[in-house]
């Protein structure tokens, strides 16, 4: 290498080191960019070719982008509830809108991949960043929870239709002697009523339900003890409070073969004060084994038929018992209860919406129900460098990068948050200060070889 050829090393270096700044620069002026990876500087040596390493000189450099796109910001809370950030890898799919020359507005079918989730509804409803990108995912349909569809999410403010109650989940421990008010003179069971009446059922005597008059009300009151209690909706989402009792009707008897059994009644008006209501036994006969295990039914789901409080019909309900019912000795002598639920809700309108972890974008409502409206779509990358940066914050899927893989993997994702640039202002400042020493280095090469080019000429003359 002569002393041209260190000029042209120069001026690489100096072009190197500019590429190098223009990098250092966008990362400062990107501090405070939402969602922003910042771009480093990698240099490779441009080796003179050579036969011999004993001649072997330096060469020129070039300098080449690395991007930082799986190294994650710090997260900020925002408290609004549609933003959200992404806790580990992964990218946002979000779509760019097109406007077409007669002035229509759609949405492209090329997916783009971002860190910014500064996502807010527009006047339409649609989950907009702040740098124009539409985020993509699949609507679930609010009744069903099944997807109905899937493109750029739609929060929608329509009122959702009342749903009836089909389902009540419940679990309990019942006692093995229930604490009622005439437990002294009757075990705590129930028997027949003063009249003969019998609403019991029993494994034995094969009677599917009976109706406890409101004379024989308090006598079931006074050898029974309150069961669950909550509020069910009908078809048009009109609230039933419904009432229960459970009675102990027999006790485990090993010469006869049995069981204790336990029946459950409900409210036929929603006023159970003393006497004034009739009771309805919903026909089904629970009979427990000696260890407290429930042996009958088998099922786990007991149909509720007819279920009708103040003369409003609800329908047939089916009691989920999957969570388990025994009988374990209490010293309250009441019931203990589990788990107590059902599915129906009026309708209502929608109040906020919230983001969770699992990427399900959720309405709050006005009825107090909190229902699914979309599940956010995440794509993983096997080399998340290897995208192609593209305006505004979004990626571009290369070969480099490899395919889009759906999903969020081990990430979650963080609601009413904001993922910071990774751009470290101090780190920044200091690599422009090596970057400037370097461009001042190659500045000094240059006079210096110019230096020796005019000795050269000068002893010549």
């Amino acid at each position: 290498m002569d002393v041209f050829s260190a000029l042209q090393t120069a001026v690489s270096g100096l072009k190197a080191q500019s590429f190098s700044l223009s990098n250092i620069s966008g990362n400062i002026a990107n501090s405070q960019t939402t969602g922003y990876k910042r771009i480093d500087t990698g240099f490779v040596d441009m080796l003179v070719d050579s036969s011999s390493t004993k001649n072997q000189t330096a060469g020129s450099v070039a300098a080449f982008s690395e991007l930082t796109n799986s190294i994650q910001g710090n997260k900020v809370s925002t408290g609004v509830s549609t933003n959200m950030a992404l806790d580990g890898q992964g990218f946002f799919v979000v779509r760019k809108k097109t406007t077409d020359t007669g002035g229509g507005e759609s949405f492209s079918t090329a997916n783009l991949y971002t860190r910014r989730g500064d996502f807010a509804a527009d006047k339409d409803g649609y989950l907009v960043n702040g740098a124009g990108a539409y985020l993509v995912g699949a609507s679930l349909d609010p009744v069903t929870g099944q997807t109905n569809g899937t493109g750029p999410i739609r929060i929608s403010n329509a009122i959702i239709p009342a749903k009836p109650t089909t389902t009540i989940t419940y679990s309990a421990n019942l006692p093995k002697t229930p604490a009622t008010t005439n437990v002294a003179s009757t075990n705590g069971m129930l028997s027949t009523f003063s009249d003969g009446s019998d609403a019991r059922v029993t494994p034995t005597n094969g009677r599917t339900g009976g109706t406890v008059s409101q004379a024989n009300a308090q006598s079931l009151i006074d050898n029974s003890i309150a069961g669950p209690a909550l509020t069910v909706y009908t078809a048009s989402g009109a609230p039933v409070s419904v009432q229960s009792r459970w009675a102990k009707v027999a006790a485990a008897d090993t010469a006869t073969g049995t069981s204790d059994t336990w029946n459950l009644f409900t409210a036929d008006n929603a006023s159970v004060t003393g006497n004034q209501t009739s009771w309805t036994n919903i026909g089904q006969a629970f009979t427990f084994s000696g260890s407290g295990q429930m042996t009958a039914p088998t099922g786990d789901t007991v149909p509720i038929n007819n279920l009708t409080v103040d003369g409003v019909n609800v329908g047939t309900v089916s009691l989920n018992l999957t969570g388990g019912l025994t009988q374990y000795a209490a010293a309250s002598g009441s019931v203990t209860t589990n788990d107590l639920k059902q599915n129906g809700y009026a309708s209502g309108s929608l109040n906020s919406v919230e983001v969770g972890e699992n990427g399900i974008i959720s309405g709050k409502y006005s009825n107090g129900s909190v229902i699914g409206l979309a599940r956010i779509e995440v794509a993983q990358f096997v080399n998340p460098d290897g995208l192609k940066p593209d305006s505004l914050g979004n990626y571009q899927q290369t070969v480099a990068s490899g395919e889009a893989i759906s999903g969020l993997k081990d990430s979650t994702v963080v609601g009413a948050n904001l993922e910071q640039s990774n751009t470290d202002i101090a780190a920044e400042f200091s690599k422009m200060i090596v970057t400037q020493q370097a461009y001042s280095a190659n500045t000094r090469v240059m006079s210096t070889a110019q230096t020796m080019i005019s000795d050269l000429l000068n002893v010549i003359r």
